[in-house]
């Protein structure tokens, strides 16, 4: 009963500090492999070889557009004090120029977002009384695409402009405006896992070329598929302290998953598939 209670301690000690882990995995059309680590962004090149990317960044999610340029935020909390929160958005160029594109600033980002398709479209939550879902095109035009959706996390956009993303412990696709829930109750909640509150139980979400869905369901440490048809397969599964968080599939059809570790490690590694 004590060595229970005083895992039980340890682990929601842990997933204090583990509030928010990374989600996201990406590729440049050479290749090289992207991920956070919430300290700085590690690169992976096709040979296996590893560097910082870009350092003394706390990010959560990456996006890479057409032209290889890498996209983040540094999301920082200033302390108890003063309880405030403040980031900037930087990006690194396909020839290793870092810039800031959005400056700092007080409070959350808004209005922006990691989340883009092949047209360069961006889409992001507006977690207002209306639960929209938004999307700026490349020429800057900003439209509804759907409303009623109010415990938005994650998102995901394929290269033609379906966007899934995850809605409580649910999966939602946004097609052409129709709203979709395509599978529901994907999580429940874990003892080993108490950092998988109902926020964090699903995380990332990526696709195959066959648009077929794969969700990071970081409560129960296992990737579900989810095909067009809506069938449900657990893949891959991620061995305690463990549990995915994202993922994405490098062109060669590998899977490289995305994983963090009750004690707040990070880690990729490619996976083949159940």
């Amino acid at each position: 009963m004590i060595r229970a209670f005083c895992l039980a301690a340890a682990l929601l000690a842990a997933a204090s500090v583990l509030a928010h882990p990374p989600v996201s995995v990406v590729f440049d059309s050479r290749g090289n492999l992207y991920y956070s680590d919430l300290d700085r962004v590690w690169r992976i090149a096709p040979d296996g070889k590893r560097t910082v990317a870009v350092k003394n960044v706390h990010t959560h999610e990456l996006a890479i557009d057409a032209q290889d340029n890498l996209y983040g935020e540094h999301l920082w909390y200033e302390g108890e004090r003063v309880d405030k929160w403040g980031h900037y958005v930087w990006r690194l160029s396909r020839d290793g120029q870092l810039r800031r594109i959005i400056p700092s600033r007080e409070g959350f980002l808004k209005n922006y977002s990691f989340v883009r398709d092949r047209a360069g479209n961006m889409y992001w939550a507006d977690r207002g009384q209306y639960g929209f879902i938004r999307r700026k095109a490349a020429d800057g035009t900003i439209r509804a695409i759907a409303q009623g959706l109010k415990k938005v996390r994650w998102m995901h956009a394929t290269p033609g402009g379906t966007l899934y993303l995850v809605d409580g412990r649910d999966l939602v696709q946004i097609r052409d405006k129709k709203v979709t829930r395509i599978a529901k109750n994907l999580a429940g909640t874990s003892f080993v896992r108490p950092q998988a509150d109902l926020q964090h139980a699903l995380m990332g979400i990526w696709t195959d070329r066959q648009e077929n869905v794969y969700v990071a369901d970081n409560a129960n440490g296992e990737v579900k598929r989810i095909t067009q048809n809506g069938s449900i397969r657990t893949v891959a599964r991620s061995r305690w302290p463990w549990a995915p968080t994202g993922g994405a599939f490098a062109r060669n059809g590998d899977l490289w998953l995305l994983e963090t570790s009750a004690t707040n490690q990070v880690r990729v590694r490619r996976v083949t598939l159940e």
